[in-house]
Order: C-alpha cells, then sequence, then structure tokens
C-alpha cells in the first residue's frame, strides 16, 4: 500500500533529522548538519533493502516513489531560501561571492552547450 511507503519516507526522515542534529551537536555546530541528506541515504537503502527481500510492493514503492519526487523539490527550495538568508545576514561580501558564482555558472552552461553541440 502507498501509505507504507509515505510511512518509510517519514521514518527515514525522522532518523535523518535526529542523526544531523546529533552530528551538528558533536561538531559543535547549532545546525543540523546533512540531516535532509542522510534521510535520502536512508530511504535509498531501505528501498534497495526491501527489494532485495522481496518485500517491496508496487503500493509501497508507489508512495516511496511519490513522495521522494515531492520530497527533493521541497528540501532544494527550502535549503535556497536559507541561504539566501544567511547570505543577506553575512553581508555584502557573501552576496558579491554568490552572484558572481552565479552568473560564472551561467557562462559555463553557454560555453558547454557551444562546445558540444548543444540540444538542437
Amino acid at each position: 500500500m502507498a501509505i507504507f511507503g509515505t510511512a518509510l519516507l517519514a521514518l527515514c526522515t525522522l532518523l535523518g533529522v535526529a542523526l544531523g542534529e546529533g552530528l551538528g551537536r558533536l561538531l559543535h555546530v547549532k545546525a543540523n548538519v546533512g540531516g535532509v541528506g542522510i534521510a535520502m541515504l536512508l530511504l535509498i537503502l531501505a528501498k534497495i533493502w526491501l527489494t532485495r527481500r522481496g518485500k517491496l510492493t508496487p503500493g509501497m514503492r508507489l508512495g516511496v516513489e511519490f513522495w521522494a519526487m515531492m520530497y527533493i523539490p521541497i528540501v532544494v527550495a527550502m535549503a535556497s531560501q536559507q541561504n539566501v538568508l544567511a547570505a543577506v545576514e553575512g553581508g555584502p561580501m557573501v552576496l558579491l561571492t554568490g552572484v558572481l558564482v552565479v552568473a560564472t555558472c551561467f557562462g559555463l552552461v553557454g560555453l558547454l552547450g557551444r562546445t558540444t553541440g548543444g540540444a538542437r
């Protein structure tokens, strides 16, 4: 059932956040360090483990895949918002560096598109 896939995602998220908080405390950082990444790795490992044992039913797979597709864009949006807020609080040098990095990436995408033939 899809609800079991959702429950598996929730369990991995809770474990990932707890491990990220623990890692932050261990490193003396007042933040969750890698909790979302840990949660996604746990979800991938759980899915592989269940698949190898033949316990990943089509309904459970549907629940895991649906929420995994929703989870990643939401987390990326949340992380980017936090990064922007931190940059604004960090001062003008941080903002300038961020703008230069984004401009450089845009330029490199164009350069790579031209050198590799790009999409036609």
